[in-house]
């Protein structure tokens, strides 16, 4: 079971915009790349065969950056449990110094691979994530 999932992060030339940091739009790749690497890590073969995973919102506060060359820690984690198709998924990211620089409230839904539809989250999908 993997309730939560850390990965770490560092900044390259072609993350960094005019103002000399990480762009906003980076960010929010990061953070999907941080849902979709947990959800391979810990969802059984069978779910992550039959589902897919879309974000349907986004809502990232931005208390610091990094920049080039520096590097975060992200941590994620489903925030209880599914409702119907859809979770809350939180993600923090840490600087070098601990701090929580960029904090994230992401909202997913989980599709049927096959139909294209959303499909209610079982408890047994869940549960390795709470």
């Amino acid at each position: 079971m993997i309730p939560s999932f850390t990965r770490s992060f560092t900044a390259e030339a072609r993350h960094i915009d005019e103002m000399g940091h990480v762009n906003n739009a980076v960010w929010v790749q990061w953070i999907q790349d941080m849902a979709t690497a947990h959800w391979d890590a810990a969802a059984r073969p069978e779910d992550r065969e039959q589902f897919v995973w879309l974000v349907v919102r986004h809502e990232i506060d931005y208390r610091g950056n990094i920049d080039l060359g520096q590097s975060v820690e992200g941590t994620t984690w489903i925030e209880g449990g599914a409702r119907g198709a859809k979770s809350l998924r939180r993600v923090d990211f840490r600087d070098s110094a601990g701090r929580v620089i960029v904090s994230a409230a992401t909202t997913w839904a989980m599709l049927d691979r096959t139909s294209g539809r959303p499909a209610r989250v079982r408890p047994e999908v869940i549960a390795p994530f709470v």
